[in-house]
């Protein structure tokens, strides 16, 4: 089975939404896409930075699920990356109350030696230089990489960004953002102009509604389960990331046929992810939940019809 390695955070969150709020809790976009992915058996390894007060049980927990922890640099006196923020009442825009880089903002990524000829790479939202950094240190070219980035580095590090999607095979954004890196309203014309900066697909994440791929000229476009209740949309992208590259490793496939599937895959695992607090739902979750909830995708999306 191939090889996935993931760049990202591996942070503290702490949130407010209409239904509670927690205290620190473990959060961070590389723990969203190694618990996400490890739902396939995928062999992974995270690439990150914490400080010595980033509890023992937490990396163990990684371990336990065949995520390896051997590439998360330990500070000793540091302190772990630590973000606040409050959701409104629509859950669909939040308030950042407190960002601390602290450990991440000296961080040099060091990709181990059991990763670096890994078949897939997802760069989890930061720096793009970091990002990069990445890239040059594998050793062979790999089968497929993913980028995941947001409007914070379109606005701060632009030449840095279109520096590494010219060297990814995926990039999975959200809508404004793709308006934002292509001037494009039309999010068509959008994925249109980011191939010509470089990836074969784009992934355009709609929230509530669903996501885009785009392969050339071919579009799928992939609805959101509809849920009674969204406890906590914190991680939902990135818990798609990870399930979406987590079913392409699994299955070694990355024709747009199987994209498809790997968008559903995707989709599906983030709608567990919104049910309870950060990472809580995603440390429990069953095959049998994620089998039966793929069923109810299917039923969604599957329909007979004659044309004239």
């Amino acid at each position: 089975m191939s090889k996935l390695l993931i760049v990202g955070t591996v942070a503290f969150d702490a949130i407010e939404t209409p239904f509670g709020k927690t205290d620190k809790i473990l959060g961070g976009a590389a723990t969203y896409i190694g618990l996400s992915a490890s739902t396939f058996g995928v062999e992974s390894g995270i690439v990150s930075i914490v400080g010595d007060d980033m509890p023992q049980e937490y990396l163990q927990m990684l371990n336990d699920k065949n995520v390896s922890t051997e590439g998360i640099e330990i500070v000793k006196g540091g302190k772990t990356f630590f973000w606040s923020g409050k959701y409104h009442n629509d859950l669909n825009t939040r308030d950042t109350l407190i960002t601390e880089l602290n450990t991440l903002a000296d961080f040099n990524p060091v990709v181990p030696t059991d990763f670096e000829n890994a078949e897939f790479v997802m760069l989890g939202n930061l720096h793009p230089s970091v990002q990069m950094s990445v890239i040059e240190q594998m050793k062979s070219t790999p089968k497929l990489i993913v980028l995941d980035t947001m409007n914070f580095w379109m606005d701060v590090a632009l030449p840095e960004l279109l520096n590494v999607i010219k060297h990814i095979d995926v990039i999975t954004i959200n809508d404004e953002e793709a308006r934002q890196l292509t001037g494009e309203y039309s999010l068509v014309k959008a994925a249109r102009k980011i191939f010509t900066m470089g990836p074969k697909f784009v992934v355009i994440k709609k929230g509530e509604h669903g996501a885009l791929l785009f392969n050339d000229n071919d579009i799928f476009s992939a609805p959101a389960l509809p849920l009674e209740e969204v406890f906590d949309p914190t991680g939902a992208g990135d818990t798609f990331a990870g399930g979406f590259t987590g079913f392409l490793a699994k299955t070694q496939d990355i024709s747009f046929e199987n994209m498809k599937r790997a968008v559903i895959c995707g989709s599906n695992l983030a709608s567990f992810c919104v049910e309870k607090f950060g990472t809580e739902r995603m440390q429990i979750i069953t095959n049998d939940e994620i089998s039966t909830r793929l069923q109810q995708f299917k039923e969604l999306t599957q329909f007979e019809i004659e044309s004239n």
